[in-house]
């Protein structure tokens, strides 16, 4: 028992715990706005269960970043079944949104009649490949649905993050530079393959910087949809004095066949990292986005410490 002025016992009476002022103050969780657009994961290539797999785990850490955030994935090459087309999906959230607006309407309840995008398309491109975003704009005024595009993923530090864990996974390099131990099969030069043409290349080496910054050593992009670039750029790293050259895709996966990263480390004579893949970085950046384009101020997918 305890009295009006304190605990009768004499043990301590737990308090409150204030809440902590000023700049150090925990920020309040981010949390999607009611009535907000999806974010529709634009998904290139060839739609097959490892596809639809990665997909899902882009979105699921897009969502765990921002609850309540209505995510979904829409093919390029898809159809109406499993894989559903991308302007499949536009069209099914513009037409729920219509839904639940005339339901409330029914209920009698005071709501204002829905505007803005009825979706934020989010490509599933690290860089830019003119073809394949054509492709995805043309897919959304297909659907004749209110929806905005962002641009692709790269260039960004957490890519290079990515590269430097894909390429530590692969035993190409060391997975933490701090810690300064050993790998037999550390590359001393990288090619950066990009799909897009030049403009790809160009902002794949934006990345390539930081990753070079990473792992101190030299980084150079290339094409893998241009003939002899590959070659090209591997002659120029072993000209330079790199004799242990690594393949780095700076690539998610749909967009491109397997094949062609394994055909483009033969030819340049080196083994080959995975593709990015849904390494968390791809989500959070996906989420950044989504966030952007509807002036939500993200809490992720910040610039990290180099590892």
């Amino acid at each position: 028992m305890s009295s009006p002025t304190g605990p009768a016992s004499g043990l301590p009476v737990r308090m409150p715990r204030p809440r902590q002022p000023g700049r150090h103050r925990r920020p309040e969780p981010l949390a999607a706005p009611e009535g907000a657009p999806a974010l529709v994961l634009a998904v290139p290539g060839t739609p097959t269960a490892a596809t639809r797999s990665l997909a899902e785990e882009v979105v699921s850490i897009a969502r765990s970043e921002l609850p309540g955030l209505d995510a979904r994935i829409g093919y390029l090459d898809g159809g109406d079944g499993e894989f559903p087309a991308l302007q499949t999906v536009l069209s099914r959230a513009a037409d729920e949104r219509t839904a639940r607006y005339e339901q409330a309407l029914a209920a009698g309840t005071e709501v204002k009649e829905p505007d803005g995008p009825v979706a934020v398309v989010v490509p599933l491109l690290a860089g830019p490949d003119s073809a394949l975003l054509r492709r995805v704009r043309q897919a959304v005024m297909d659907s004749r649905v209110a929806a905005e595009l962002t641009d692709v993923l790269g260039p960004h530090p957490l890519l290079a993050e990515a590269l430097h864990v894909r390429l530590s996974e692969a035993g190409l390099a060391r997975a933490d530079r701090a810690r300064l131990f050993t790998v037999a099969t550390a590359a001393d030069g990288i090619i950066l393959a990009s799909v897009g043409g030049e403009e790809a290349v160009q902002a794949a080496g934006i990345t390539g910087m930081l990753l070079a910054a990473r792992l101190a050593v030299p980084v150079m992009a290339a094409a893998l949809d241009q003939e002899g670039s590959i070659s090209s750029v591997a002659e120029q790293l072993r000209s330079s004095g790199s004799q242990q050259l690594a393949l780095a895709p700076y690539l998610i996966g749909p967009e491109i066949e397997a094949e062609l990263v394994e055909s483009a480390a033969k030819e340049a004579g080196c083994a080959a990292a995975g593709a990015l893949g849904a390494y968390p970085a791809i989500g959070k950046l996906a989420l950044a986005k989504y966030t952007t384009s509807l002036g939500i101020a993200p809490q992720q997918a910040q610039g990290t410490p180099v590892l």
